[in-house]
């Protein structure tokens, strides 16, 4: 029975290559000469860091655009409020990853709403989706990329 796996995950040698890039931009740009500006990462949290609130909003669409050109999609960067404190603005981004409870279940409830034949399953941060032909499952594809649930989804695992 052919089945696949909706799933939200981020390359993260592909990140650490994109931040690479926004870190070396930084250092070779006028506006931030000698600010000691950059952009750290540690597993899923990245820490935007310059001399001022205007430095960390030129910094953001640097970032987003390096992360963009590497194939990962920017809907998964969630950002903190900026922080300044002793001459030096911080900004926490988060990248989400995986599907929580509820988006899953938004997900599961949207396929069964759609009443095609198909079983929608929730493992771990997961949805598994199984039916008996693919164009049912390429359908539940494609209502999932309609459906908007507020993160990238990636579709692996298609077997027939």
């Amino acid at each position: 029975m052919p089945s696949f796996d909706a799933v939200s995950e981020v390359d993260h040698h592909e990140l650490a290559n994109a931040i690479d890039q926004v870190n070396r931009e930084i250092g070779t740009r006028y506006d931030f000469k000698g600010s000691n500006a950059r952009v750290e990462q540690s597993e899923n949290q990245l820490t935007l860091e310059a001399e001022s609130e205007f430095q960390i909003k030129q910094i953001a669409p640097i970032l987003n655009e390096k992360i963009s050109k590497r194939g990962i999609d920017v809907a998964c960067l969630e950002y903190a409020d900026i922080i300044e404190m002793n001459k030096r603005a911080k900004q926490g981004v988060v990248v989400r990853e995986g599907l929580d409870k509820d988006i899953a279940r938004k997900a599961v409830k949207a396929i069964k709403d759609s009443k095609l034949k198909v079983q929608a399953a929730i493992q771990g941060e997961q949805v598994r989706v199984t039916g008996k032909k693919r164009d049912e499952l390429q359908q539940v594809m494609q209502l999932l990329r309609d459906a908007n649930l507020g993160i990238p989804l990636q579709f692996n695992n298609f077997r027939d």
